[in-house]
């Protein structure tokens, strides 16, 4: 109880200041506390990811209403990808349920070093100059729900790039992100639900596969720590304290990849 109280101190602060899902350190967090507990392995990492959206759902929503109060949000833009967000994340839980734990660990890994690298890049990219079509957008956003169910992300690292290079200035990229964050927890959480019904007898207080006392305990203090963050980051080093957490993500995915092995 304690480690998850901690762990939803940590993972609000993270996401109002480095404006993060939290899944980048839930999911390999959630892995060896389970596997310490005594889960499962075969299933563990599936838990660990319908946990994390579990939780995601709940910082994401008051994410989406903060930026929506702020004004960044371009709805026009969140409503064409959000069919497509949701079909995406929703099948992509299928997907996961197929692999082993193993290869979805080695999956999450690969892409939070994806990630960890982007944390390291100070240089502007490239900008688009011509604007998506609504067909482009939808088919991003299949892409931007399936991957973000597989490593239970919120999307953010995925489509704030995508949609700056579309000529979405950064505020309103992130903003829209934040949007699009909810349903993709939502998507995600239903589907591992799901999924994980067929399942017998996982482990006590699983309803699927999202163990709902981990939820409870980490989505609480992180819905009022998450605030702290974003005051924080008025005040601190943001690109160094990138970097550093980019090195975070890459030795908690390692040490989730060992547990597993």
């Amino acid at each position: 109880m304690v480690a998850f109280l901690l762990l939803g101190i940590v993972v609000g602060v993270m996401a109002g200041l480095l404006g993060i899902g939290g899944g980048g350190i839930l999911v390999p967090a959630f892995t060896m506390l389970f596997i310490y507990q005594g889960f499962p392995k075969d299933s563990v990492v599936h838990i660990a990811l319908g946990t994390s959206m579990a939780c995601i759902a709940v910082t994401s929503f008051s994410s989406m209403r903060a930026h929506h109060a702020n004004g960044a949000v371009i709805w026009s833009l969140a409503k064409i990808m959000i069919p497509g967000i949701i079909i995406g994340t929703f099948c992509a839980t299928f997907l996961a349920t197929m692999l082993s734990s193993k290869a979805l660990a080695i999956f999450f890994a690969l892409f939070m070093a994806y990630v960890s690298s982007q944390m390291f890049r100070n240089r502007k990219s490239h900008v688009s100059t011509r604007h998506a079509s609504k067909t482009e957008l939808s088919l991003v956003a299949l892409g931007i729900g399936a991957i973000s169910a597989l490593v239970s992300i919120g999307g953010g690292s995925l489509t704030v790039p995508y949609l700056n290079w579309r000529s979405v200035e950064i505020r309103k990229a992130i903003g829209t992100s934040a949007a699009l964050g909810f349903p993709i927890a939502i998507a995600g959480t239903l589907g591992y639900l799901i999924n994980g019904l067929s399942e017998v007898a996982l482990t006590e207080y699983t309803w699927g596969f999202i163990y709902l006392p981990a939820v409870l305990l980490v989505s609480i203090p992180s819905f009022f720590t998450a605030p702290v963050g974003a005051r924080l980051a008025q005040r601190l080093p943001i690109q160094t304290l990138k970097k550093i957490f980019g090195v975070l993500l890459i030795l908690l995915s390692l040490k989730m990849v060992i547990f597993i092995l």
